[in-house]
This record gives structure tokens, sequence and C-alpha cells, in this order.
């Protein structure tokens, strides 16, 4: 069952990556509904992942270089958007949250 919900998850990142990125061709307006859409869902991929090595090679593709093709895409982006991208790449590539609620684990 793990498998299927990873597979159902890593299928809605992959529609809702598609869907951010056809919306970016509107010059008018940013997409920040659809890119918090896209950011939710991956997050959601990654926690269902916990300790598996496997990763679907389109989830890969959807992530991996996500704030470069952002700065490329767009002279003006939200940082907003520049900043969940930093925190969405290293939660997945380097399996932390760069992001902290209040101060630093005492642990640091």
């Amino acid at each position: 069952m793990v498998d299927s919900q990873q597979d159902r998850l890593a299928k809605e990142v992959v529609e809702l990556s598609i869907s951010f990125k056809m919306a970016l061709s509107n010059k008018h307006k940013y997409p920040m509904a659809e890119f918090k859409s896209f950011v939710a869902v991956a997050k959601r991929y990654v926690e269902a992942l916990g300790e598996n090595p496997l990763i679907h090679r389109e989830v890969v593709s959807a992530i991996s270089g996500l704030r470069e093709f952002l700065e490329t895409e767009r002279k003006q982006v939200p940082g907003e958007v520049l900043y969940e991208a930093d925190r969405l790449e290293c939660l997945f590539f380097a399996g932390y949250d760069p992001h902290f609620e209040e101060d630093e684990p005492p642990c640091l």
C-alpha cells in the first residue's frame, strides 16, 4: 500500500508541476496558487518516502533545479516562491528542512 501511495503522490507532483509551468505562460499574474499546490504535494511525497531510497525519476526532474528554472523563467519572482523552492530542494535532496518555526533545535 505504501508503494501505491508513493506512486499516486508522484503522479500528482508531476501533474501539478506541469500545471504550474503552463500557468507561468500568463505573464500578467504570477501563478501562486498553482505553485503552492505543487509544493504542498511535493512535501507530502517527501514525507511518504520516509527512509525509502527509491525516488521516482519524474519527481526528481520536477524538483531538481527548480529555483534556477524560476529565476530564468521570469525577471521578477516573488521572494516567497524562491524561498519555498530552496526549501523544497533541501527537503528533497538533503533530507532536512532549513526552516524553523521558532529557534534552532537545541542540538545545533
